[in-house]
């Protein structure tokens, strides 16, 4: 099994930049190379909302079309984390930012991930 820890938020103002990191613990056997990464987040009105994954090697990245071009994800296999870096943020993404893993996809969908970290705050003050 997999286990992810995000760390990195906090209050940032409008137009700010933070980085978020997931790191990974594994159990004997499991290897987080193997594991496609997605960022998600959360506020209490909404769902999980996709925001950014990145393929198992690094080799591939998709990003919703509401943070492309401003929030680059990316991972370092031998540390084992992943990173969410996010630029010019605005205060409606506040939110909690979780990192999720799976073997099988890279997807969109929140239910297509089993592996969760406990979510890390941002708040984007106006």
């Amino acid at each position: 099994q997999v286990y992810l820890k995000e760390s990195g938020g906090g209050v940032v103002q409008t137009g700010g930049s933070l980085t978020l990191s997931c790191v990974a613990s594994t159990a004997p056997g499991y290897f987080f190379h193997n594991y496609e990464v997605a960022w998600f987040r959360q506020t209490r009105e909404n769902d999980r909302a996709f925001v950014a994954g990145i393929r198992y090697n690094g080799g591939g990245t998709d990003y919703s079309d509401s943070v492309w071009g401003r929030f680059t994800v990316s991972r370092d296999n031998a540390k084992n984390t992943a990173y969410l870096h996010m630029n010019s943020l605005e205060p409606e993404e506040t939110a909690l930012y979780f990192c999720a893993a799976n073997l099988m996809t890279l997807g969109r969908s929140a239910a297509e991930y089993d592996v969760w970290g406990q979510g890390t705050q941002v708040t984007v003050a106006a």
